[in-house]
């Protein structure tokens, strides 16, 4: 079953990007679209990937998340960099 986060779930608050609501979001690898860390439209469906790809329904594994989220280096851009560096913090701190 998939797993779909909601802003709800979140320990944090995010700003929205209205005006780029409507545009494609992160589905998948590869995606080398630069990834908005300050818009929760492209937030959400970032965390639901990782949370899938973890097979997680954790709330504590989410907050986790999110903390990885806001203190990750500002090299990682892409979509694709932010899944991969997510799911890999992830997986070493629930080792």
């Amino acid at each position: 079953m998939a797993i779909i986060v909601k802003a709800s779930d979140f320990k944090f608050k995010y700003p929205r990007d209205v005006a780029n609501r409507n545009q494609p979001k992160f589905t998948g690898l590869p995606d080398p679209t630069p990834f908005n860390r300050d818009d929760l439209y492209e937030i959400l469906p970032m965390m639901s990937a990782v949370m899938n790809e973890i097979d997680s329904v954790d709330g504590d594994v989410l907050n986790l998340l999110e903390d990885v989220l806001n203190q990750m280096p500002g090299f990682i851009r892409t979509r694709g960099e932010v899944f991969d560096y997510l799911t890999g913090s992830a997986r070493e701190c629930l080792r």
